[in-house]
């Protein structure tokens, strides 16, 4: 799915001490009984236990639960006890096609790409309770053109909770210009809130441009710069500009170029436009033929102009550096 960038406390002590036995003035005979109960400090009255036993759950309460766990998750909740590690297992065997789905689909771990036996496997996958694999088998199905396929699966995921499924669920909604439109910013609001960060990218879109929703340029910036700590390079872009032209931030310049670089050394290729015009403006050639050249490389043609212009002040020992850190840049990871 294609995706816009930018639209048009107490200081007293803990414990108390407890008071010195003080000997009576007159001397009477000590009494061995003690006219009242008496309960020991190092020996209190038992409560009864209020933990739950969680052991007693349903089958199919855990099985929802669990819906949407990854394999490590899955392992770790299977030894809390027997009852769940029973109530777990198809959810465990759904891990498993999941697996040959992604193999199937990519063509990796020694298998040819095959798109018909990826979207089996993600079917049994999804029939065993994985929205894992629900969310994979309605990709397939709306890459296919099979769309109303694509958008079951996509909302059997999201009603168990996925955020994967509620996002592209809301996408796709979106993108079909529906009348589902109002469900889909409910879907991004709750995916966002779980902290997808392709949700909370899309859902600032909408509240920047007022799509759906009332336009809002602060709460736009405040879900730009979410996605963006959570790694999505688009809203670190986004967040860049939103900073470098006081859009739902205070203006900052430092901020700007903060956030712009960050995407820059993560791909985003007018990211790295901007950011080699910026330290070109700064009087750091080598560094600015670095980044122009990246983004030339990856299609952006007026940074091809700029990169020459400078190129022409710099010697040929420089010039060949420069294309040399080029040639050996690699994009640090993101969420994208």
């Amino acid at each position: 799915m294609k995706q816009k960038t930018w639209p048009c406390n107490s200081d007293s002590l803990h414990f108390s001490s407890l008071p010195f036995i003080k000997k009576p003035n007159n001397s009477k005979p000590l009494t061995t009984k003690s006219t009242t109960p008496h309960r020991s400090y190092f020996n209190p009255t038992p409560k009864p236990s209020t933990s739950s036993d969680f052991s007693a759950l349903p089958y199919d309460v855990v099985s929802r639960i669990a819906a949407s766990f990854t394999l490590p998750n899955l392992r770790a909740a299977s030894l809390v006890c027997r009852a769940w590690r029973d109530a777990l297992k198809p959810l465990r065997e759904a891990m498993v096609f999941l697996k040959w789905g992604k193999r199937f689909k990519h063509g990796r771990g020694g298998v040819k790409a095959n798109l018909s036996k990826a979207l089996d496997s993600f079917l049994k996958g999804a029939a065993r309770g994985s929205t894992l694999a629900m969310v994979d088998a309605g990709l397939i199905y709306w890459e296919i053109g099979k769309k109303e396929k694509g958008l079951f699966w996509y909302r059997k995921a999201a009603e168990l909770g996925d955020p994967a499924g509620q996002c592209n669920l809301a996408i796709s909604y979106l993108q079909a210009d529906s009348q589902n439109t109002k469900e889909a910013i409910e879907w991004l609001y709750k995916a966002s809130v779980a902290g997808h960060v392709r949700a909370q990218y899309q859902l600032a879109l909408c509240l920047h441009q007022g799509r759906v929703v009332g336009q809002s340029l602060q709460e736009a910036a405040r879900w730009y710069l979410r996605a963006a700590e959570g790694g999505y390079v688009r809203a670190m872009y986004n967040t860049s500009l939103c900073y470098s032209m006081g859009e739902g931030f205070v203006q900052s310049h430092r901020s700007a170029r903060k956030w712009m670089k960050r995407a820059a050394d993560r791909g985003h290729s007018k990211a790295q436009f901007e950011h080699g015009l910026g330290l070109f403006s700064e009087g750091d050639m080598m560094k600015a033929v670095v980044y122009l050249e990246l983004a030339t490389r990856a299609g952006e043609g007026a940074a091809a102009h700029v990169k020459n212009v400078i190129l022409q002040q710099l010697s040929a020992t420089s010039r060949d550096k420069a294309m040399l850190l080029a040639d050996n840049w690699r994009a640090l990871p993101s969420a994208r």
